[in-house]
């Protein structure tokens, strides 16, 4: 029986909970993976460099050999590893690294001699980088509904609520670990490379057929460093637009409660108010530093809403939108429901 299995085979097990694993480095690994896959590295970056190094230098026997040398007192250990992972499934492990060549061959070898079923990917994490890209350029998904509003009124919020009550979500933002403003990745874990970024979305996108339908966020094309895939951000663009309305007390309130612990942030916040001088000016600049120093966030909060976010993203006030008023909040999510019947039921009029 052949242990090898193309990536549609690689993706249906994925989807039944088979284990992944990804053989290749953990540089490799950290820039990019199929998602979900464990990194069990065949050689570690050190080792990988001074194995090609040595196929560059010296041939291909001495680099194999050299590779073996260093793979071997690993064995052991990978084998009880993934023997850990896959657990009590009967679904086989899938092996891969980034062309399907002989670091995962290796290691789909040893865990079958040692009684793990283990299949090995065809063409690797090449081969699936394609088919993301591929898919993002030119596969077709659901209609996009967006939920749009100026700062701080609540999308991601209400985004993760309508996620909670059963509702299809694409959280851009959260994919991204950024929330799409000049502050928005301070207290967050760092983001995630651009090719991760788009394993992401596809991996959200290709379970919205056709003919259903995702909840996001309205999004600039760069969410912090990472930027949307043109395609994507052009559909969300096309449909009616839900548009979220709270006032600036509420709006104030929800920014504060996004940035838990802000005290402890005070010295993150100091670059990105500067980095406001060009549109603001020097004087205004300085007098947000002398309110973040004296800790007076909800004057600065409010301060940098009114001059900064609002006059730039009021020109993203879309024509064809539906507007909900989120006051009283207790009934806001029947109301933002409703728009998205509305607007699935093409009952909606531009406002």
């Amino acid at each position: 029986m052949s242990t090898t299995i193309n990536l549609e085979q690689t993706l249906s097990l994925r989807d039944r909970g088979a284990v992944l694993i990804d053989a290749r480095s953990p540089a490799e690994f950290a820039e990019a993976t199929i998602p979900g896959a464990i990194n069990m590295p065949i050689l570690d970056d050190a080792e990988r460099a001074e194995v090609g190094t040595l196929y560059k230098q010296v041939g291909k026997a001495d680099a194999r050999r050299r590779g073996i040398a260093l793979v071997a007192p690993k064995i052991p250990a990978m084998v009880e590893q993934a023997a850990g992972l896959q657990g009590s499934t009967s679904l086989p492990v899938v092996v891969f690294c980034w062309r399907g060549g002989l670091r995962s061959l290796a290691l789909t070898q040893f865990l079958t001699l040692a009684g793990i079923p283990a299949r090995q990917l065809l063409r690797g994490h090449k081969g699936f980088r394609r088919h993301v890209l591929d898919f993002l350029d030119n596969g077709q998904w659901g209609r996009l509904i967006v939920l749009r509003g100026l700062t701080g009124v609540g999308k991601t919020h209400y985004l993760h609520r309508l996620g909670e009550a059963g509702f299809p979500i694409l959280d851009l933002e959260g994919l991204a670990n950024h929330r799409g403003s000049a502050f928005g990745n301070l207290g967050l874990p760092p983001q995630p490379t651009q090719k991760m970024f788009e394993s992401l979305v596809w991996d959200v996108l290709r379970k919205v057929p056709k003919e259903a339908f995702v909840l996001a966020e309205g999004e600039s094309r760069h969410i912090g460093r990472v930027a949307l895939p043109v395609q994507l951000s052009r559909s969300l663009q096309i449909e009616t637009s839900i548009w979220l309305k709270a006032d600036m007390s509420n709006r104030v309130r929800n920014i504060l409660n996004d940035y838990p612990a802000i005290d402890s942030l005070k010295t993150d916040f100091t670059e990105p108010i500067m980095a406001l001088k060009e549109r603001l000016g020097k004087k205004t600049v300085n007098r947000y530093l002398e309110l973040l120093d004296a800790g007076k966030w909800t004057v600065l909060v409010r301060d940098i809403m009114e001059n900064y976010y609002d006059p730039l993203y009021q020109h993203t006030l879309p024509e064809r939108r539906i507007e909900v008023d989120l006051d009283p909040e207790e009934t806001a999510m029947e109301r933002i429901q409703s728009a998205i019947s509305s607007i699935l039921d093409n009952r909606h009029d531009p406002q």
